[in-house]
C-alpha cells in the first residue's frame, strides 16, 4: 500500500470512528435507560458487549468513558462496570435527556424542574423589573412576539418560549441565573415542548407572558413577580395534564 492509500485509508478511518462510537454510545446508553441493564447490575464483560454491539474492545471503552461522565456507570477495578443508580445520573444532561425519552417523566423530572422554575424565576423576574436594560425587555417582547405569531405551530412556539425564559433569567443580571438557563436548557425545553403539545390553546400562555413583558417595561416588579407565578401556574396545570395522558 503506497503513501496516499494509507493517507486515505487513515483519513476514512477518523472520519468513521466518531460515528461508530456514537452510536455504540447511544445503544448502550438507550439499554440503561431502558432497565435493560438494571441499576445497580453489573454490565456484561467487555467480550461479551463487543459481541453484542459488534464492535471493538476499543470503541466498547471509550463508549463506556462517555457513560460514566454522564453518571450512568461506574468502572470497578478487576470487578466490572456497574450500572449506576438512577439518583447518581448527570439527569439534566442534554445527551441523556434525548436518550430517555418519554420514561423521562418516570423519574419526576418536570416536577422537579417545574419546582425549580417556581423558586427562581419570579425572583428573576423581580430583578429584570429593577435592572433589566432598554435591550433586554426588548429581547423579551421580541419573542413573546414569536409566541404569539407562532400559537398554531407548537414547534415554533416551544423555541420561542424557551428564548422567553432564558432572556428572563438573563435580564436579572444574576449570573448564578443566566448559568442555570444554560444548565437547564434542554430540561427546560422538554419540559416546555411537552406542555405545549398537552393543551387545545396557547392563547392563556401568550397572555401571561404579555403581562410579564409589560410589568417589565413599566418597571413594575410587584407585578412583574404576580405575572411569572401566573405562567407558571399554567406550567403546573399542563404537566398534570401531560401525566394524566400517559397515565
Amino acid at each position: 500500500m503506497n503513501g496516499l492509500e494509507q493517507d486515505a485509508r487513515s483519513e476514512v478511518m477518523t472520519m468513521a470512528r466518531p460515528r461508530v462510537k456514537s452510536g455504540v454510545t447511544t445503544a448502550l446508553a438507550l439499554d440503561i435507560c431502558t432497565s435493560v441493564f438494571q441499576p445497580g447490575s453489573f454490565l456484561p464483560r467487555e467480550n461479551d458487549l463487543c459481541e453484542r454491539y459488534g464492535v471493538s474492545r476499543t470503541v466498547i471503552r471509550e463508549a463506556l468513558k462517555v457513560l460514566e461522565a454522564k453518571g450512568l456507570v461506574r468502572g470497578r477495578s478487576r470487578v466490572g462496570t456497574v450500572v449506576c443508580e438512577r439518583d447518581e445520573w448527570n439527569i439534566i444532561d442534554p445527551q441523556l435527556i434525548e436518550w430517555l425519552g418519554d420514561t423521562i417523566l418516570e423519574l419526576g423530572l418536570l416536577e422537579c424542574i417545574l419546582e425549580a422554575r417556581q423558586v427562581i424565576e419570579p425572583a428573576a423576574a423581580v430583578l429584570a423589573a429593577e435592572k433589566a436594560s432598554l435591550q433586554e425587555i426588548a429581547d423579551l417582547e421580541q419573542a413573546w412576539q414569536m409566541m404569539r405569531d407562532s400559537e398554531h405551530d407548537p414547534v415554533a412556539f416551544t423555541e420561542a418560549d424557551a428564548q422567553f425564559h432564558a432572556c428572563l433569567l438573563k435580564a436579572s443580571h444574576n449570573q448564578v441565573f443566566a448559568q442555570l438557563a444554560r444548565t437547564i436548557e434542554a430540561a427546560l425545553n422538554y419540559m416546555l415542548q411537552q406542555s405545549n403539545n398537552a393543551v387545545v390553546t396557547r392563547e392563556e400562555a401568550v397572555r401571561a407572558h404579555g403581562l410579564l413583558v409589560e410589568a417589565l417595561r413599566m418597571r413594575d416588579s410587584a407585578a412583574a413577580q404576580r405575572h411569572s407565578m401566573g405562567i407558571l401556574e399554567l406550567s403546573a396545570r399542563d404537566l398534570k395534564l401531560v401525566k394524566a395522558e400517559t397515565a
